[in-house]
């Protein structure tokens, strides 16, 4: 199962709405820290894939939900869960760490 690109449109479907927990990684073409980890990010999903969505949002061209979630830097993880942020992971990590992170919180 490989990463899901989303938009502002789709966000509430997507994320809000899953049935299962969702990271949300909001990123951007100019963001070196955000290119080094979409590999990780690409296996993570496929690992992970059953127990939760790896998502990405693309802030240059969808901004407002980086806003309504107050993402200041990028990269930034937030999952969601039941449609509410549960945590939220600012900055580049490797593999290992972020999917530490992640399944400390699934």
């Amino acid at each position: 199962m490989a990463t899901k690109q989303i938009t502002d449109a789709s966000f509430q479907t997507d994320v809000l709405q899953a049935d299962k927990p969702v990271l949300v990684d909001f990123w951007a073409e100019w963001c070196g820290p955000c290119k080094q980890i979409g590999p990780a990010l690409e296996e993570i999903a496929s690992e992970l894939g059953d127990r939760v969505t790896i998502a990405k949002l693309n802030i240059d061209d969808h901004p407002d939900a980086p806003v309504r979630y107050g993402v200041r830097g990028i990269p930034t993880m937030i999952l969601f869960k039941g449609g509410v942020p549960a945590a939220t992971k600012v900055g580049a990590a490797p593999k290992s760490h972020i999917k530490g992170w992640l399944e400390g919180e699934l």
